[in-house]
Order: C-alpha cells, then structure tokens, then sequence
C-alpha cells in the first residue's frame, strides 16, 4: 500500500469521498447526515488516498487542524471491497505521522452509531471515547474518539 497527498478536488479524492458519502446515505437513511461542518478545501490541512499494488486508489482520508494542537480525522474511507487489505491502518498510520509533523499532539474524530464497523476499527487501533466535540456535541447519534499521538 502506498499513501500519498493529492489536493481535495482530484477526481480520485472526489469519487473516494462520494462512495463514503453513499455508504451512509444508506446506514442513515439520508442524503445528508453531516453532523458537523462539512469538510471543504479551505479547511482541509491534508488529504490523501492509499493506492493499492496496481496504483488504484482505494481509500482516502483528510486532517482538519482544530488548534490548541488538536485536529480531527475527516472522510477516512475505504472501499468495500478493500476493506481488511490493510488499507485503513495504512491510511491512518499516514495521517498520524502528518499530524505529529503538523505539531499536533492529539487526534480527534466523529463517526456515527450506525457505524460499530468504525468504532471497531478505531477503538482496535487505540482511539478511545471522548466527549462529543465542537458541532457534534449537540448532535444525535455522535460518537467521538482520540487518541494521543
């Protein structure tokens, strides 16, 4: 797997995000079920894919820098088909070597409770329950992890 930075409208970013998008479009029942401030290029410090041993991009995921030396993992995605390839821990080891360049020394993130598959996969790689931040803290069905770089 090899990770790398592309800018946030590349094509390939923009159909990994609208994958994720659909994927739960259907666990939510909704078009829209952003809980937050949706993320755009002018929030987005970094974003990146994970290509897979033939150069296809398989995943993605970006960093928004919250301050006070925190920031927030945003659209961390994987292709169905990919999932359990190694893509997401390829992908997040990635995106926490940048934050910890960044000088960020904690990583924030939301993911949904109709999503145990992500809280599976963040709680194995050592994220850990935290209270619901910034937007989400109002917002029904949040569940909020970080974890210490």
């Amino acid at each position: 797997m090899n990770v790398e930075s592309i800018p946030w409208d590349h094509p390939e970013a923009s159909a990994l995000r609208e994958g994720q998008r659909r994927e739960i479009a259907v666990r939510y029942g909704t078009p829209d079920s952003e809980a937050g401030t949706p993320p755009s290029a002018a929030d987005i410090t970094v974003f990146v894919v994970v290509r897979d041993e033939d150069g296809t991009a398989v995943g993605c995921g970006g960093l928004r820098d919250l301050g006070d030396g925190s920031g927030e993992l945003k659209r961390m995605f994987v292709l169905p088909e990919r999932r359990g390839s190694g893509a997401a821990p390829a992908l997040l080891r990635d995106l926490e070597g940048r934050a910890r360049e960044f000088g960020w020394r904690r990583l924030l993130l939301e993911t949904g409770d109709r999503q145990p598959d992500a809280v599976r996969f963040y709680t194995r790689e050592g994220y850990s329950p935290v209270p619901a931040f910034g937007s989400y803290a109002d917002a029904p069905g949040c569940l909020c992890f970080g974890r210490d770089l």
